[in-house]
């Protein structure tokens, strides 16, 4: 059986640049895609949490250190400089890996700054 789970998330990025007229992509600060496993060229979501956008595009890895967070072609109609953003990855897994199954979970602060990491979403109290 192969299940499809949350590989990596950057949680509450913020976009540096949005780029019209760039080939469609999602530059990432090239540390921040070491640190999450995402990897250059793989499919990832990215969740606008200013606007409510949804929208599928591919990563491509950003200058190293730069906290580049830059959504291009026609989905920078969809994101602007400033908006909060999660971007996912997801991967599908047989039975066995997901045994020890746990995904990379990057909270980021102002500035794309890391301010912790984990491998476990919190419950949700009531």
């Amino acid at each position: 059986m192969q299940c499809t789970m949350l590989k990596a998330k950057l949680h509450q990025a913020r976009v540096t640049h949005a780029e019209l007229e760039y080939e469609g992509s999602c530059a990432i600060d090239g540390e921040l895609l070491d640190l999450s496993g995402i990897l250059e060229y793989e499919q990832i979501q990215i969740y606008n949490i200013d606007n409510g956008e949804r929208f599928t595009t591919y990563a491509i890895r950003g200058e190293e250190g730069s906290k580049m967070i830059s959504v291009n072609g026609a989905a920078a109609h969809k994101a602007q400089p400033g908006d909060r953003i999660i971007i996912c990855a997801y991967a599908n897994y047989s039975s066995a890996e997901l045994i020890n199954f746990k995904p990379r979970l990057i909270y980021l602060a102002d500035g794309n700054a890391v301010k912790g990491t984990s491998n476990a979403i919190p419950v949700q109290v009531a």
